[in-house]
């Protein structure tokens, strides 16, 4: 008698979470099986949507080829960045300054390993060149 109460509660007990799990799924469900939800959540959405509209960047990286402070850093920043157009002119060059430095930057590669295989062309005329993780153009769609 005892084996029989102990298993008819073990069973009692694991069904009951099966029964809210259930009962979960349909209750998000209307009868035409439309998902009912807060509308907080569209209004969420809507937001997360007008954000990624206005904003043209992403995460990914980019690689410096330059970086330098003092008296003719600026020259010599500018003579690097129309050395590297010239050579690459499909490529996006950055020419920044950051107090106190000059850096060129070039290339908006959204993964590590794409900026390494562009990396690995330009070890002969830039052999200092290294990536760098910045935020980068969104790539143009066409």
């Amino acid at each position: 008698m005892r084996i029989f109460l102990h298993t008819t509660l073990l069973i009692i007990v694991l069904l009951l979470p099966m029964k809210s799990m259930v009962a979960q799924d349909t209750d998000s469900l209307d009868l035409k099986g439309n998902i009912i939800q807060d509308h907080r959540v569209e209004v969420l959405v809507m937001k997360h949507v007008k954000i990624n509209q206005v904003t043209k960047a992403m995460d990914g990286f980019r690689i410096q080829l330059f970086s330098d402070s003092g008296n003719n850093s600026k020259g010599s920043a500018q003579t690097v960045y129309d050395e590297f157009v010239l050579k690459y002119p499909t490529v996006g060059a950055y020419l920044t300054f950051k107090s106190p430095n000059y850096k060129v930057r070039i290339g908006d590669f959204r993964t590590r390993l794409d900026a390494q295989r562009f990396l690995n062309e330009l070890t002969v005329d830039y052999p200092n060149a290294f990536i760098v993780a910045e935020t980068i153009n969104l790539p143009r769609i066409e």
